[in-house]
């Protein structure tokens, strides 16, 4: 990946957000009957809401470099086959953690986890299925493996508020960062590779 595709991937995934925050921001004051008081009021808060979702893209692009990182170390330690494996055992230990460790600890939030749980599989399901047919069907497991295992390792600060509001908030920009670099990445990777090369699935 050469500095022009870094920094196109980099501030599109600004741009889906501080959309993707602006967007959940306003349903979800709107659903709370937030009151504003004028157009300065109102500007404020679009603005508060656009700064929130770049600083989420930005944890979201820390976090996918991490995961190539990872993913790159764990394909030059374990065969591919192997490594498979522990990407699928790390993903569902992850999803698991989420759902049941609040409630084993006595916090109180195991049906919100839950809820959240699904979604983030349903959302990981999806865009895994979407990145096989754009590339090729060995996508699938390190899409889910990004989209599950990361997103809830990025996630465990909001958890630690329990509000869900809050969480919503920052969980749904977060999801459509990582959803929206791991479906680009072989386009933007596809310049700086020779012509007539395979592409990584990644």
């Amino acid at each position: 990946m050469n500095l022009k595709n870094w920094l196109y991937l980099f501030w599109t995934t600004l741009l889906v957000g501080a959309v993707g925050s602006l967007a959940v921001g306003l349903i979800l004051q709107w659903t709370d009957t937030v009151q504003l008081n004028g157009a300065v009021d109102f500007l404020v808060n679009v603005g508060i809401l656009l700064g929130v979702g770049i600083m989420v893209s930005v944890y979201s692009q820390m976090g996918f470099f991490a995961y190539l990182m990872i993913n790159y170390m764990g394909t030059g330690v374990f065969t591919r086959r192997t490594w498979q494996y522990v990407q699928i055992v790390l993903t569902a230990l992850a999803l698991l953690e989420l759902m049941f460790f609040r409630t084993f600890v006595g916090e109180g939030q195991g049906g919100s986890d839950i809820v959240l749980s699904a979604v983030i599989l349903i959302v990981a399901c999806a865009v895994a299925f979407y990145k096989a047919k754009l590339t090729n069907g060995t996508a699938w497991i390190p899409t889910l493996f990004f989209m599950i295992a990361v997103t809830i390792v990025e996630m465990i600060g909001v958890l630690k508020i329990g509000v869900n509001a809050a969480t919503a908030w920052i969980v749904a920009p977060l999801l459509a960062c990582n959803a929206y670099q791991i479906l680009i990445l072989h386009k933007v990777l596809k310049p700086a590779a020779p012509a007539g090369s395979a592409q990584s699935p990644q």
